[in-house]
């Protein structure tokens, strides 16, 4: 028998003024977008940007349906668009933020386990990580150098 040990290591920032000038734009672009979800059974909205190799700005929230699995996380409208559109750019950056519309949300929210999952295939797929930042509505923001920082031991297609 023999143990493995794994370690994720993460940056906070303590808000956006401290983020780096791209980050915290593409942050605010998140914020914006977020605003435009549609959430009217959880209440929970949630946006999402990519910054792309090729300078596109990428962003996408959640569209929930009365039939919850036929729904879609911001991260995922992005991410699939960012792939659809621009099949051959590589993701630089992600930026995330999540609240609900009955409370503030000062917690950092990651990306849902499916998500990570679909932002894992993407971080395989161009043989490079992807800098994933996350924040509830305001307050702190979290950094994670990669999506296999959020997620070790990720699926990925050498397994089929």
């Amino acid at each position: 028998m023999k143990d493995i040990k794994i370690e994720s290591s993460f940056t906070v920032y303590e808000d956006l003024n401290e983020l780096p000038k791209d980050v915290a734009n593409l942050m605010k672009e998140a914020s914006k977008i977020r605003l435009k979800a549609y959430a009217p059974y959880s209440k929970f909205l949630v946006g999402a940007a990519i910054l792309l190799d090729n300078g596109e700005v990428i962003t996408g929230n959640n569209q929930e349906n009365a039939s919850y699995p036929s729904g879609l996380c911001a991260e995922r409208t992005a991410i699939y668009y960012a792939g659809a559109q621009f099949p051959d750019a590589k993701i630089l950056k992600m930026a995330l933020t999540a609240g609900s519309q009955s409370q503030s949300t000062t917690t950092p929210i990651p990306p849902c386990g499916a998500c990570r999952q679909s932002i894992a295939e993407y971080e395989f797929k161009q043989e490079s990580s992807i800098e994933i930042y996350f924040m509830g509505t305001f307050g702190k923001v979290i950094k994670s150098n990669s999506l296999a920082n959020l997620l070790p031991l990720g699926f990925d297609k050498s397994f089929l």
